[in-house]
C-alpha cells in the first residue's frame, strides 16, 4: 500500500480549513477605508444579456458579507441570522459538501468579498432571490425582502437558500447529467430547488433544506443514501411537491416541477441570461 505524504504546505491548508469561526470573526474596522473605497455595489448585477466570467479564487477561504439594505423588516435579528447561516454551514452544508464560507455582518461588501444583500424589492420577474456575479466575477446573493413577505414566504428561508446554492455553484455554472428516461438533459446544480418549501429550524430561525451530493449522482438506487439534509427525498434527481429544478431540454434551459401546484405558483418568463437562476414566487 503506498504511503501518503502530509507536507507542511498541506498542514497549513488543513490548519486554515478547521480555523474555529470565533477566531475568523471580522469587523468593518478590520477591512480599513481602503477596501472600503472598493467596494461591489448590489446594483453591479451584469445585465441579462451578458455573462459575466468569474475571477474568485476556489481555492481560497471564502468570505461573505452580509448587507442589510431593505427598510422593510426582516423579522429577525441580522446578526441572529448570520450566526444562523454559520452554523448550517458549518454544522450542516460543510460535512457532506466539504465548501465552507466565514459570514460577517457588513455596511458594505468589500473588494473581493462574496456578498449577500437584503434588498426591498425584486429586480428580476417573481425572484424571491437569486445569485449572479458581479462585472468584477465576484458572486452576489440577493434576497428581496417585501417580494418574500408578500409571498408570504420568511426572508431566513430565501437567505439560506441563496447562500447555500452561491456555495455549491458560485460561477452559475455547473450541472448533472442525470441517468436514463429522465426528465431532461442536463440538471441545474442548485441546491435548495429540488426542495424549495422544506424548512427546519437553527437557534429558533428557518432555513431551507439542501440536497446532498448523491442527489446528483444517478447510479444511486432509490432508498440506498441520504439525498437531502432532512431525508425527505429518496432517490437522485427527485423533486419534492413544493420543489422544482431548472433544467437544460435539447439545449434549452426550462424548469421542471414536483407538482402542479408548484408549477402553477410559478410564472416562467422569458429570460436571455438563463444562468441567472432565481427562487421565484
Amino acid at each position: 500500500m503506498p504511503t501518503l505524504t502530509i507536507t507542511s504546505e498541506d498542514t497549513g491548508l488543513l490548519e486554515r480549513i478547521s480555523k474555529p469561526i470565533v477566531d475568523l470573526m471580522i469587523t468593518e474596522a478590520d477591512i480599513g477605508k481602503q477596501a472600503a473605497s472598493r467596494a461591489c455595489s448590489f446594483s453591479e448585477a451584469v445585465p441579462r444579456d451578458t455573462i459575466a466570467a468569474e475571477a474568485f479564487d476556489r481555492g481560497q477561504p471564502v468570505r461573505i458579507a452580509m448587507v442589510n439594505k431593505a427598510t422593510t423588516p426582516l423579522d429577525v435579528d441580522i446578526h441572529a441570522l448570520c450566526n444562523a447561516y454559520q452554523q448550517q454551514v458549518d454544522q450542516h452544508f460543510f460535512p457532506v459538501w466539504g465548501i465552507s464560507c466565514r459570514l460577517a455582518v457588513m455596511s458594505y461588501v468589500p473588494a473581493g468579498w462574496w456578498g449577500l444583500g437584503f434588498l426591498d424589492d425584486a429586480d428580476a420577474a417573481n425572484a424571491l432571490g437569486y445569485h449572479d456575479l458581479t462585472p468584477g466575477g465576484q458572486p452576489l446573493g440577493k434576497i428581496f425582502v417585501r417580494t418574500t413577505k408578500n409571498a408570504n414566504k420568511k426572508v431566513s428561508v430565501t437567505g439560506s437558500h441563496e447562500l447555500l446554492e452561491m456555495l455549491a455553484d458560485p460561477g452559475i455554472n455547473l450541472g448533472a447529467i442525470p441517468g436514463p428516461n429522465a426528465q431532461a438533459d442536463l440538471y441545474a446544480y442548485e441546491v435548495c430547488d429540488a426542495c424549495e418549501d422544506s424548512t427546519y429550524q437553527i437557534n429558533g430561525i428557518d432555513v431551507s433544506d439542501f440536497v446532498f451530493p448523491s442527489y446528483f449522482e444517478g447510479f444511486r438506487p432509490a432508498n440506498s443514501d441520504k439525498f437531502d439534509y432532512l431525508g425527505l427525498i429518496t432517490q437522485p434527481f427527485q423533486i419534492l411537491p413544493g420543489g422544482y429544478m431548472p433544467v437544460m431540454v435539447n439545449g434549452r434551459w426550462s424548469q421542471i416541477f414536483g407538482s402542479t401546484e408548484a408549477k402553477a405558483a410559478f410564472d416562467i418568463t422569458a429570460r436571455t441570461r438563463c444562468p441567472r437562476r432565481t427562487r421565484t414566487v
